[in-house]
């Protein structure tokens, strides 16, 4: 893969691909490989303050990782790096509070009331992440972005504003602030960006930042599917706007909604706390522990209250001996829930967790406490956070420790190694980790560390 343009210079390498040439979050110069031919040992104080960094490993070559040294090697290494299978620290001059991860791009932002606050990196063919201009024409946007770059979200009070929490789709981006609501960007070909769908719209170079409106109450959480988003209001309503083939807007049809809806069926009068997406199949989780979906059940997600491939209004899922839900994650073809006793329950089709030997299941599995970490000497070691990817899993435990398990698509797992994994495993990061977000073949995590 080729890139026309890398550094701030006019070296022509191939017309085919444009990419984004200039660092923004990190004050240091370009991250280098470092290496040591011994052990090093550090001591930290008590009264040392946290750090809070940023972790990315997966597919390097669209730029989602946001180290261009991977891409387009400097002097200092001779072959670029297509995949990196462990964890790598993302050099960040700001503290960053949320990340999502698309098809091939990755969103971060940070809780600031700076003017920049919001960076992308990966993916751009669609303005997903905003248009990025380029070196040599301001009114032409980069393809392929290499480094966190700065996006500019139409304010009002910018200054005053902060970003919540970032969404991505297949190529489209959702950002939730606290003051001024919900913004759109990327592909609006299913309305998928609650906005009037323009025909033969030319997505590529857009400036377009679309101002979501249309809700009940202030929004809270946002979630995007393949080619559909989800909005979670404060008062534990659900909307949805875009592609419903699979009935995965929940709104009763199969059509395509360019503005967002409020859902009905099985949650209407039932106050939501978390909602979760991200294939074609939609979940979302009650104040009083229920879980609720619609959209996708051909791999079986739905299969307590269904025979039928889809669902395309919300229905209360039964779940026997699981307990009260706090926290529900899908992903293409799998499904994932997290008890108040941090007990992690799966079904779905794929690698579920529990062994080469379970690749289906239509009711709930439970994952072995054990493989999380708990024994006779950490006896009360629970899982706080659950994740999904297009083809994988991930967990955070209450202690900050990360595990994964699922396909090991392109590296995304960060294990070390190219293979699939069976059952929970464990990635090695250097510090607690926060939150992590899982793509279709990378992976960002954000992690506190005394180091």
């Amino acid at each position: 893969m080729a890139f026309a343009c890398v550094r701030p210079c006019s070296q022509q390498v191939s017309s085919g691909l444009r990419a984004s040439a200039y660092a923004t979050l990190s004050k240091a110069s370009r991250p280098q490989e470092k290496s040591s031919n011994g052990p090093v040992f550090q001591y930290v104080g008590q009264h040392r303050k946290p750090t809070h960094k940023v972790f990315v490993w997966g597919f390097s070559f669209t730029g989602a990782l946001g180290i261009p040294s991977f891409v387009v090697p400097d002097s200092g290494r001779k072959k670029p790096r297509k995949y990196q299978n462990t964890p790598y620290r993302l050099e960040t001059a700001e503290q960053i509070s949320s990340a999502a991860c698309g098809y091939g791009f990755t969103l971060i932002a940070s809780s600031t009331k700076d003017l920049c606050k919001l960076w992308g990196m990966g993916l751009n063919k669609d303005s997903q992440l905003g248009f990025q201009r380029t070196q040599h024409d301001r009114h032409s946007s980069y393809d392929y972005v290499l480094e966190p770059s700065p996006v500019a979200l139409p304010l009002t009070e910018p200054l005053q504003t902060k970003v919540v929490q970032v969404a991505c789709g297949r190529a489209h981006s959702l950002v939730l602030t606290d003051q001024e609501g919900v913004f759109s960007m990327g592909n609006n070909a299913y309305g998928q960006c609650g906005r009037r769908i323009v025909e033969n719209e030319v997505y590529s170079g857009s400036h377009i930042i679309h101002k979501v409106e249309g809700f009940s109450s202030r929004v809270v959480q946002v979630a995007c599917g393949q080619d559909h988003s989800l909005f979670l209001t404060e008062a534990g309503a659900v909307f949805a706007c875009g592609w419903g083939a699979d009935g995965q807007t929940g709104l009763g049809h199969h059509n395509i909604s360019s503005s967002p809806v409020e859902v009905g069926g099985d949650l209407c009068g039932v106050e939501v706390q978390q909602i979760s997406t991200y294939g074609d199949c939609s979940l979302a989780v009650s104040r009083d522990g229920r879980l609720f979906g619609w959209g996708n059940s051909e791999y079986r997600q739905m299969a307590s209250v269904t025979e039928a491939s889809q669902i395309n209004s919300p229905r209360h899922l039964p779940l026997e001996g699981c307990g009260k839900v706090v926290q529900a994650s899908c992903g293409g073809t799998q499904v994932a829930i997290l008890n108040e006793k941090g007990e992690v329950f799966v079904w779905g089709y794929g690698i579920l967790g529990k062994g080469p030997n379970l690749s289906e299941s239509s009711t709930p599995e439970k994952i072995p406490s054990t493989l999380f970490g708990r024994s006779e000497f950490s006896p009360s070691v629970s899982v706080a956070q659950i994740r999904c990817g297009l083809s994988h899993f991930a967990a955070i435990t209450d202690g900050g420790e990360l595990f994964v398990w699922g396909k090991n698509v392109r590296g995304c797992l960060g294990i070390g190694k190219k293979e699939d994994q069976y059952f929970p495993w464990r990635v090695t990061v250097p510090g607690q980790v926060l939150d992590v977000a899982c793509g279709v073949d990378h992976m960002v995590a954000l992690v506190r560390s005394l180091l």
